[in-house]
């Protein structure tokens, strides 16, 4: 009986990590921008002024400005279905502004809940119990990060998430708990998408204390951008942005 064939010796793997490929100096990359603030402040009209916008809204905050959208996503699929169309097919759109990230959380919750657990369907994303259910649900928020990358390396269009705010107490490791403002989202998927965002803006009020009672204030009416954390919001920039402008897109 004639001796089997040698198993051929693995082929060594390619690398990517070559000297030759290594390239120095700033990246010019696409916008990936969030913008959150209580309602009304002017977030859809900031994320209009983008370049060559198409919105995806999966609330009214739209209807009197003049912008191209897709229709009000009714599932998590839908959402997924939109931003897969600028993936694939020929625009001249710049910019994707998501309007609002909060409003689609339901939609990746009931996502979520379909799937189920072990085949049942789940009545909501607290039945998982001890937090599954939001932990899962971060795969889902993943998958929507994935697909905007494969958005921005395929047709470099700017990436713009609109979210509301909300006041939420802070536990202090260093000392007494205190109210700050934060993402109206889940915790964990706020993390996350303050992590993938190059920049997370926050916009309000500006106001002003009067008198000798500094528990009263009022406001001019002028509308601010906050781009670095402070005790009382989150905030971040990497484009070398002032600690406040006005909340204007060309600004």
């Amino acid at each position: 009986m004639a001796n089997p064939a040698p198993t051929p010796a693995p082929q060594p793997r390619a690398s990517r990590m070559k000297l030759s490929e290594v390239v120095s100096g700033k990246l010019d990359v696409p916008v990936r921008a969030m913008l959150y603030g209580v309602e009304g402040i002017g977030k859809s009209t900031f994320a209009a002024s983008a370049p060559r916008p198409i919105f995806i809204c999966a609330e009214s905050g739209t209807s009197q400005l003049d912008v191209a959208r897709f229709p009000e996503p009714k599932t998590w699929a839908d959402v997924l279905d939109a931003i897969g169309e600028l993936t694939r097919e020929t625009h001249d759109y710049e910019t994707l502004a998501i309007d609002t990230l909060d409003w689609l959380e339901p939609l990746c919750w009931d996502r979520v809940c379909e799937r189920g657990d072990k085949g049942r369907r789940m009545e909501s994303i607290e039945s998982f119990g001890f937090g599954r259910g939001f932990q899962i649900a971060l795969d889902e928020w993943r998958t929507l990060i994935h697909a905007l990358e494969r958005l921005i390396a395929t047709k470099r269009m700017n990436v713009v998430i609109i979210a509301h705010a909300q006041i939420k107490t802070f536990k202090n490791p260093e000392g007494e708990d205190y109210d700050r403002w934060e993402l109206k989202l889940h915790s964990k998927a706020g993390g996350r998408f303050k992590e993938w965002c190059d920049d997370v803006l926050f916009a309000k009020y500006e106001t002003f204390s009067v008198g000798k009672d500094t528990r009263k204030a009022i406001s001019d009416g002028a509308r601010i951008i906050h781009t670095n954390r402070m005790a009382a919001w989150d905030a971040k920039n990497r484009n070398s942005l002032p600690d406040s402008l006005p909340l204007s897109w060309d600004e």
